[in-house]
């Protein structure tokens, strides 16, 4: 495997680099859009104690909370894009944390909203649909909120709630500074004795690779990595549940389950039911296991050996412009019309590609129709990294179809249904790169 250093962003041609400019010309300009957002905040509190005094007001105060929390999905989706691309820079986290805290003052500043909504009795608002037909398109949205209502607090609950929610993201925003900014491992080395530079991006390429000193050389040196933290990381996450117990028991949910599940719509009984159906099904699992550990020749499995190839001398180098042709072409059957969209996505600097220091770890699509959605890769030319790009264009072209098709109440789509588009690409690549092999070697590293 090729040593590569892992560059800085200033390193990075600009083409495989997203295209921010596309949100604000630049930090000034989102600075002037940051100021006349903050100026809604007055004007939406001074609809408190005056929802139920007519359609017309009701309408207005939806229509203008609507307007800013467009203008506020263009602030922070600008923010946050500049803050993974170099988690280091302090402007951006300082700009981050600006629209966070912007984020929980509305919060604060709209708390009356839900509980007004809960007191109006249903004969109220009925008069108020048919008194201002246009507050239809609200109805559904209104009735979710109102099925709800053992949930929602006093307006002063509620307020408190609010201010709250920015303390509540702290155990998030301490992981992800650890992790993806602060947090450094040690070279891997091979057995020829050569280093490797480790990182969450590169980790990915030495454990998949042939060389088992290498794989265990980098594994060990990841999980010492995080191991040296594992104080800060336990208080991290003991931080996370507690701010979840918090707010479910301060909401009267039962369980922090039931409080996740409850924006969803989804039963409890259909999470346990699969997590159930993925128990009773383990036996597949052992026998993979067992096969890889006879294919590999190794006496014993160890965690570093499972994300290799089974299959020897069918490994494939896939740079990125192949894995966009070839992502393009799978995708065919989605037709015409769902390909000149992620046409235009390839050509536009919808994507961040390549992984540089301080660059936020993973993948994921964030963002919908407006201006587009961005996309964070941390590419690797091979197989993995190929199957991600046309995962994470699925969840793209998803949220650009919701966000073009949808009212804005409802663009956004559950956590329920967000991997159907995204898997349903991967399926689909699949199918394309077997039908286009009759390499015993290939078809067996594809399966």
């Amino acid at each position: 495997m090729e040593r590569k250093p892992i560059p800085e962003r200033g390193q990075i041609p600009a083409q495989y680099t997203w295209n921010t400019d596309d949100l604000f010309p630049s930090d000034r300009a989102w600075e002037e859009a940051f100021a006349q957002a903050q100026a809604y905040i007055p004007r939406l509190s001074a609809y408190a104690g005056r929802l139920g005094e007519s359609a017309c007001v009701l309408y207005e105060y939806v229509t203008l909370d609507e307007e800013l929390d467009q203008k506020l999905d263009r602030l922070f989706n600008y923010a946050q894009r500049k803050y993974d691309q170099d988690t280091r820079v302090p402007e951006y986290q300082a700009m981050s944390g600006k629209i966070m805290s912007l984020v929980v003052a509305l919060q604060g500043a709209t708390a009356f909203a839900l509980p007004e909504l809960m007191r109006l009795e249903g004969q109220t608002l009925e008069r108020f649909y048919r008194d201002e037909p246009r507050l239809e398109l609200y109805r559904l949205s209104f009735t979710r909120v109102r099925d709800r209502r053992e949930h929602i607090l006093s307006d002063g609950e509620e307020k408190l709630l609010a201010a709250s929610s920015e303390m509540a993201n702290v155990p998030g925003d301490v992981f992800s500074k650890l992790t993806n900014a602060d947090l450094t491992f040690a070279d891997a080395v091979d057995s020829r004795g050569e280093n490797h530079p480790i990182s969450n991006g590169s980790y990915g390429l030495c454990i998949e690779s042939g060389d088992r000193v290498l794989r265990k050389s980098a594994f060990e040196s990841m999980y010492a990595g995080y191991g040296s933290m594992k104080n800060t990381l336990a208080a991290a996450l003991n931080g996370q549940m507690k701010q979840l117990l918090f707010s479910a028991n301060a909401r009267k949910y039962p369980n922090t389950l039931a409080a996740a599940l409850s924006n969803t719509r989804v039963p409890e009984e259909v999470y346990h039911n699969l997590i159930r159906t993925v128990n009773a099904n383990l036996d597949k699992l052992h026998r993979y296991v067992r096969l890889r550990k006879k294919l590999l020749g190794v006496d014993e499995l160890h965690m570093y050996d499972i994300y290799t190839p089974m299959v020897s001398g069918a490994e494939m180098n896939i740079p990125y412009e192949q894995a966009r042709e070839t992502v393009y072409e799978a995708l065919a059957p989605l037709g015409e019309n769902y390909r000149s969209i992620l046409k235009e996505g390839f050509d536009n600097r919808w994507i961040d590609v390549y992984e540089n220091a301080g660059k936020r770890s993973g993948a994921y699509s964030s963002g919908g129709s407006d201006p587009h959605p961005y996309v964070l890769l941390n590419h690797k030319d091979n197989l993995d990294s190929m199957f991600t790009l046309a995962h994470e264009m699925g969840h793209a072209l998803h949220s650009y179809h919701s966000g073009h098709t949808q009212p804005v109440p409802y663009r956004h789509y559950v956590i329920f249904v967000a991997e159907v588009a995204s898997t349903c690409n991967e399926a689909l690549l699949m199918e394309y790169l077997l039908a286009r092999t009759t390499d015993k070697k290939e078809r067996a590293y594809l399966i």
